[in-house]
């Protein structure tokens, strides 16, 4: 019997970060590293650019109103910082971000996303902002007789 509850606790690692029983049935796998021997003198390993950065972030997306779900579900949702639909955050990866995204998880669209792709609620935006569609050339203010 302790063999058999040996075998359906043991760890593993599913981030850099963070150590996780297999026993529990639900487990958000975030980001996994393997340890690499270590590169020879020829060859260099490549410089940490935007396009092979970590994922360090949850963009976490609300898909779906919580209007007509309890109050625990609600509470989660305003915890996560969403408050209408389509409304997107960012947290970081976390056991708590992590539990509480799968608590709601049929109600959100989440991806991970390394650290330079996230963005703050004004630079989202200013990012959705329609350019302005004139240009202001000058003004009529003191401009009797050209003074």
């Amino acid at each position: 019997m302790s063999g058999l509850l040996k075998s359906r606790t043991s760890t593993v690692l599913l981030s850099s970060r963070t150590w996780v029983q297999r026993s529990s049935a639900r487990c958000m796998a975030t980001s996994t590293t393997q340890e690499q021997p270590e590169a020879s003198s020829s060859t260099q390993a490549a410089p940490a650019t935007p396009e092979n950065a970590p994922n360090t972030h949850f963009k976490v997306t609300l898909r779906r109103s919580g209007i007509s779900m309890g109050d625990k579900v609600k509470g989660t949702l305003l915890a996560l910082g969403l408050h209408r639909r389509f409304q997107t955050v960012y947290h970081r990866h976390t056991p708590e971000a992590a539990g509480m995204i799968l608590k709601v998880k049929e109600l959100l669209e989440v991806e991970n996303v390394p650290a330079h792709m996230v963005r703050s609620a004004e630079e989202q935006n200013r990012e959705r902002k329609a350019v302005r569609g004139y240009q202001v050339v000058g003004n009529r203010r003191n401009s009797f007789m050209n003074v």
